[in-house]
Order: structure tokens, then C-alpha cells, then sequence
């Protein structure tokens, strides 16, 4: 096949739950927008906004917080009966056997392996997203509590590299050597551990193209490597990711679309028999909560409905039967489903 052949597709329906577990971070990324949250560290005691967007005296940043109208602070989840009550109930509404552990940075928190234990025991499929600071230390423990695999945000595989996607005040070559290194135990940790492993990349840029087509070659061997477009850098991004598959040779193999949400990947084989996938959004809208929103045009909602994400704030999840939302989300997936399915003639 070659990179002008078109891919296979399959349409799959979105069956999975976002939990941010924790807010805590021990990087600063430039592009990061912290699950659409502020920053919690830098805005305690504040109640409602105008909350900071960064960087803070942490020197993190959480984009478009300033202006996407949140209205709250994410606080950490705790592996009692609530957590379990409030992500059954969810998980109930809306048909989904597979959950997400986010952040923050998931591995921070102390009792990562209970939330996996509780969660596992409901029959869900768990997955995480994470930098890899304390990948290490809790990954056996995560996997025997039945975590299934964990998507490991690598940002380089040099000091500089890693330095070049962080704010000022984490641009240490010390701290990033560190960082840079537990990175990579993580991954060695979830694969020795039968944890199966993806290796993200953001790609902001051009001038990026070299850190990601290092982090291909080294990582490509022994984990997927999925690059993903920078939501703030949108054409010259995707300029980027399309130099970088010329540069190893990628052949498209299988795009995805996760009908019901603005998720899209292409699978591709490079150097050889490695698997590299591109993530982009699409410009996906909920037909009635997202029609009446101010974000709702072609500048100001970038990322689109992404699907359901799970916060610990004021707002009970026991009101969600009585919303109407559950209702609106089902019926768009399947309609979503059967458009899909109509345009490109396969589903899974």
C-alpha cells in the first residue's frame, strides 16, 4: 500500500467515561489544557471566576481555562462509596464499559491502584493517560489491580527536547533529565507488567519535527505511538505531523472514527512494521446543549464534544437522569453511528 491509497475505516461508538482523578502535575507544558479545568493549585481559595489560567506560581497552564467559562475547581478522587456510586451511575447512563484515568498526573496520586481496584471491579475496562512521574513505583501494583493499558505522554528524548515544551520555570536540564527518565521507566514498567502501551506525542510545530521523529525511532520498537495535533497551534501542527510520516515512511493502514465524539485516528505502518496513529479532533456539536453556547462556532471550540468527562465538584451526579443530557448523548451517538456508517460504508 502506498501513503496515497486511502485507509480501511471503521466507525466505533464511543463507550468510554474521562475521570480526572487528580489535579497535581509535576510538568508545565505549554500546550496543556488540564482536562478543560484551571489550574487547582493556582487558584485555591478562589470560589468562581475569573480563575487563573497561568502560568501561576506553579508555572503550569491549563489553555482557553480563562474563557471557556468553568466554573469550578477539579478536586482529587478518593477510592470510597462515592467514587464508586457517582462513576456506576454514569457509567450506567450513558452504556460505558471502559474508563479513563486522567489528570493532572494520574500517578501522582497515592491511592492510584485502589481507584483501579474499585473501578476493575465493576467490570469496567481501565485505561489511564500519564507523563510518567511515578509510573514506575505504582505501575505493578496498577496492573495486578487490573489496569489494561496506559497511554505515556513523552515529550522528547533528550533534556532540550523535553525543556523546549515546558514554561520557564521548568526548563532545569536537571529536572528535565529526570523527567526524561521516568518517562521511560514507565514504559519499561507497564510492558514487564503486561500493561499494554501507547507513546503520545503533541506536535506543535515544524520546529518539532526532529523530537518527534527521535521519539518514533526509539519508542516505535516496543509501544503504538500516537502523535496528536496541538489545539492551539491547529495548521501549523498538522503541517508538522504530515513532514513526519513523509520523514519515516508511513503508509496509512486503518482510520477510526469513535462515533458520538470529535475523535478521529488514522493508523499507520512506518520503519518498517511499527504503528503510528494521528489523532485529530473534528468539529463534532451535541445538536442541542452545544447550539445555544457561546463557544459554539469554528474559532472558539477547537476540541469539539470530546465525550463525557467525570470531575469531583458540587454537582451530583444523582441529578443526571433529570438533565436530559443522557437522552440527547445516546440518541447522538446512534445517529452518529448510522451516518458514519452511511458515509463509509463500516462500523465495527
Amino acid at each position: 500500500m502506498s501513503a496515497t491509497q486511502r485507509p480501511a475505516v471503521r466507525v466505533v461508538r464511543d463507550r468510554t467515561i474521562r475521570i480526572k482523578v487528580i489535579d497535581d502535575c509535576g510538568l508545565a507544558c505549554t500546550f496543556c489544557h488540564n482536562e478543560g479545568t484551571p489550574v487547582t493549585a493556582d487558584n485555591q481559595g478562589r470560589t468562581q471566576l475569573p480563575f487563573v489560567a497561568g502560568p501561576g506560581r506553579t508555572g503550569r497552564v491549563s489553555i482557553y481555562s480563562e474563557t471557556n467559562g468553568v466554573g469550578f475547581l477539579a478536586a482529587r478522587m478518593d477510592p470510597d462509596m462515592a467514587f464508586r456510586r457517582a462513576v456506576r451511575t454514569v457509567a450506567r447512563a450513558f452504556g460505558a464499559d471502559e474508563v479513563h484515568l486522567t489528570g493532572g498526573e494520574p500517578t501522582l496520586h497515592t491511592e492510584v491502584p485502589a481507584l483501579v481496584a474499585a473501578l476493575s471491579g465493576m467490570g469496567l475496562s481501565v485505561g489511564m493517560t500519564s507523563n510518567g512521574e511515578r509510573g514506575r513505583q505504582v505501575m505493578p501494583e496498577c496492573s495486578a489491580a487490573g489496569l489494561n493499558r496506559v497511554n505515556v505522554s513523552v515529550f522528547g528524548t533528550t533534556a532540550e527536547e523535553l525543556q523546549a515544551v515546558q514554561s520557564e520555570r521548568f526548563r532545569s536540564a536537571g529536572l528535565a533529565e529526570a523527567k526524561i527518565r521516568a518517562g521511560e521507566q514507565t514504559i519499561r514498567a507497564a510492558v514487564s507488567n503486561g500493561v499494554k502501551v501507547s507513546v503520545n506525542i503533541v506536535v506543535p510545530g515544524t520546529a518539532h519535527v526532529d523530537r518527534v521523529v527521535h521519539l518514533v525511532e526509539s519508542y516505535g520498537q516496543f509501544a503504538d505511538v500516537r502523535m496528536l495535533t496541538s489545539i492551539q497551534d491547529g495548521p501549523e501542527s498538522i503541517a508538522a505531523i504530515s513532514e513526519v510520516l513523509a520523514r519515516v515512511g508511513a503508509e496509512p493502514v486503518l482510520r477510526t472514527f469513535t462515533a458520538g465524539t470529535s475523535d478521529e485516528r488514522t493508523l499507520y505502518r512506518a520503519l518498517g512494521n511499527r504503528a503510528v496513529y494521528v489523532k485529530r479532533l473534528l468539529p463534532v456539536r451535541l445538536p442541542e446543549t452545544c447550539a445555544s453556547c457561546r463557544f459554539n462556532n469554528d474559532t472558539d471550540c477547537e476540541e469539539g464534544y470530546y465525550g463525557i468527562r467525570l470531575y469531583l465538584t458540587d454537582q451530583p451526579v444523582a441529578e443526571l437522569p433529570r438533565s436530559g443530557i443522557v437522552e440527547e448523548v445516546l440518541a447522538f451517538k446512534d445517529a452518529e453511528v448510522r451516518r458514519l456508517t452511511s458515509e463509509y460504508g463500516a462500523a465495527a
